[in-house]
């Protein structure tokens, strides 16, 4: 295998992971506390589709996972809100 294939697998495998330990209820999507770029995956508005592509600090409409019950000591909400 290239070194391509190798690195897709394994960004796969960490995606599974996320979602797999987030549905078991360890973890919960937190609203508002992601820095641009660093959200989990698309936004609550459609703005985007994907992990990483926020553009904004701390948008109310992007999130990340965090443990359960940790989102609002963070300064974040578990519901997300369309700005326009």
């Amino acid at each position: 295998m290239d070194k391509k294939t190798v690195l897709t697998m394994a960004l796969a495998g960490a995606a599974a992971f996320s979602v797999g330990e987030a549905e078991a209820g360890k973890k919960e999507k937190c609203y508002g506390i992601a820095k641009a770029g660093k959200n989990a995956c698309g936004d609550a508005c459609g703005k985007h589709s994907c992990a990483g592509q926020s553009t904004e600090d701390n948008s109310v409409s992007d999130w990340k996972y965090v443990a359960k019950n940790d989102c609002e000591k963070m300064g974040g909400s578990t519901t997300g809100k369309c700005v326009k």
